[in-house]
């Protein structure tokens, strides 16, 4: 566990192929190096990856000592097929769940719950505590700017209450930019008495086309201010990236002044540029 004042956690997700698996273990080997709170691995639509999840979470936990987190999504499964889900969870020693909805899967897009099925993630951690009790710890995600589907911001912080009224113990947001996005949605959750650690999902910016394509899908915005830096530097790497590490810094010193119980990192399964944000904001 990092000794911090701040918490720092990473996410990974499951490679396809063999090759990527194998650099997978050596970007894990350096991160759980930089003792983090600990290290979340996402779960593909429809439990696509759902072995590969747990194979990592567990290795994770037995080979480095590190806290891992295993994704778990309800689109497709039933909840006898959840519940079977988490207990294989639990014979595996694995105690940490991101309970999510999760996106239909691309050749299965209109896909629909049923009786047998899950139509919020506040179900599935209301499923998850009554069956395990206290056994698992649970985070759900959060939207700063308010889940792509919502109606408005104020609506999506009560549907984020509900999944803490049905059991989760902290929040882990969608990326952003704009810093004052999260401050007024934790602003916004405290006014409906939600007090649970709400982290701040962090994405250091290093290819601009694709992060306007990536946006695009899952709703986040990019401000102007992001656009007039990046915009420029689209076909330059090297100055991009020396960009996105500033900029992130920045983002994330800001977001830890003004009180924000700590950051997590969404990789994109290679140990850098996390590291050197990490460094810089470790001063």
């Amino acid at each position: 566990m990092n000794k911090s004042p701040f918490s720092y956690s990473f996410e990974l997700f499951p490679p396809k192929t063999e090759e990527g698996h194998l650099k997978l273990l050596n970007v894990i080997e350096q991160l759980s190096a930089l003792k983090p709170s600990f290290i979340s691995c996402t779960y593909g639509a429809g439990g696509s990856s759902r072995g590969k999840t747990l194979d990592i979470v567990e290795y994770i936990q037995n080979q480095h000592d590190v806290p891992a987190i295993a994704h778990l999504t309800c689109v497709l499964h039933t909840k006898d097929e959840i519940k079977s889900i988490l207990q294989d969870m639990k014979s595996r020693g694995i105690s940490h769940v991101l309970a999510l909805r999760g996106d239909p899967p691309k050749d299965n897009p209109h896909w629909t719950p049923g009786p047998e099925n899950f139509q919020y993630s506040c179900e599935l951690v209301a499923f998850i505590r009554k069956h395990f009790g206290s056994y698992f710890k649970i985070g759900v995600a959060g939207f700063p700017e308010g889940h792509i589907l919502a109606p408005n911001r104020d609506l999506d912080a009560q549907y984020l209450k509900a999944k803490i009224d049905a059991g989760a113990d902290f929040i882990i947001t969608q990326l952003f930019f704009n810093n004052q996005d999260y401050f007024d949605y934790v602003s916004r959750l405290k006014k409906l008495g939600v007090n649970k650690p709400v982290l701040p999902g962090i994405l250091t910016i290093t290819d601009y086309n694709a992060l306007v394509r990536f946006c695009g899908v899952c709703g986040a915005s990019i401000p102007e201010a992001v656009h007039a830096i990046f915009k420029p530097l689209a076909d330059n790497p090297e100055e991009t990236l020396k960009a996105g590490i500033q900029f992130a810094t920045q983002q994330c010193q800001e977001l830890l002044d003004k009180g924000a119980p700590g950051l997590h990192f969404y990789t994109l399964n290679k140990l850098s540029p996390t590291n050197i944000v990490l460094k810089k904001i470790s001063k």
